[in-house]
């Protein structure tokens, strides 16, 4: 069996100036260097962007990532973050091979994107229209194996600063999904780290940022000193899934590991 092959990528960061950085570390510079990981790795069916693709919600910076990550060959699924700019999202995301929806089937899978941002605010919680979309396609695709994206953490990652950043109302969320015998995996970005944990029959998932990396377990703010890297999924037609996280060997910069946030 063949499977649909998805490389993850999230909280890009990108700025208007090509100069732009955060802590130090050119964020440019690293989605590069993470596409060109890609490419030695394996070729892949599609690419899900899950927010924060821009840092300042500019034009430029979208139309750099669309440039960079259209070096892919590949469908690229769009979603905001706390950061982006959802109307510049639609505008400059959402054409040729690249898209902003709700839903998609592929490869036998059922794909539902969520918009978990709040505007004006950085942490995260699912609107009526957000639940009510994805129980209504759970209930549609009851045969098919599906798997849901978003931006923000449902879950506690154990880190008490990140955690006031998470999705707000998970109780509700939840309700939903746990009803769906066919669902398989729950990914997200935001957290800017690996996490891999299981809820029921499903994945709970999150992944590395192109650029810096927050630590683990951390009370208060704190940069890990990992490699930025991607998240790569396998989805096989009979509903079996596979992933793991590849990063970069080094870290391609000097980060201010002192910093107290960005």
């Amino acid at each position: 069996m063949k499977p649909l092959r998805i490389a993850q990528l999230t909280d890009t960061h990108l700025f208007a100036s090509a100069e732009g950085a955060l802590l130090g570390l050119n964020t440019r510079a690293c989605l590069d260097q993470v596409i060109q990981q890609i490419k030695q790795d394996s070729s892949f069916d599609l690419v899900v962007a899950s927010g924060d693709l821009a840092h300042d919600g500019s034009q430029a910076a979208y139309q750099c990532f669309r440039d960079r990550v259209g070096q892919l060959n590949a469908p690229v699924y769009c979603l905001p973050g706390n950061h982006d700019e959802r109307a510049a999202i639609r505008d400059n995301l959402n054409e040729a091979n690249f898209h902003c929806i709700r839903n998609q089937e592929i490869g036998g899978w059922q794909m539902i994107f969520l918009d978990s941002t709040v505007q004006g605010n950085d942490g995260g919680h699912l609107g009526a229209d957000e639940l009510d979309a994805l129980s209504q396609t759970l209930d549609r695709h009851t045969g098919q194996p599906s798997i849901i994206w978003l931006h923000h953490q449902p879950v506690p990652m154990g880190s008490r600063w990140l955690d006031t950043m998470a999705v707000d109302n998970p109780e509700d969320f939840f309700a939903i999904t746990d009803r769906y015998s066919q669902l398989r995996a729950i990914v997200w970005g935001h957290v800017h780290q690996a996490f891999d944990q299981q809820r029921n029959h499903v994945r709970l998932l999150a992944s590395p940022s192109t650029c810096l990396q927050f630590l683990p377990a951390s009370e208060d703010f704190a940069i890990d000193e990992a490699p930025p890297g991607y998240r790569w999924l396998e989805l096989y037609p009979d509903g079996t899934l596979k992933t793991g996280v590849k990063r970069l060997a080094a870290i391609p910069g000097r980060i201010d590991l002192a910093a107290h946030g960005y």
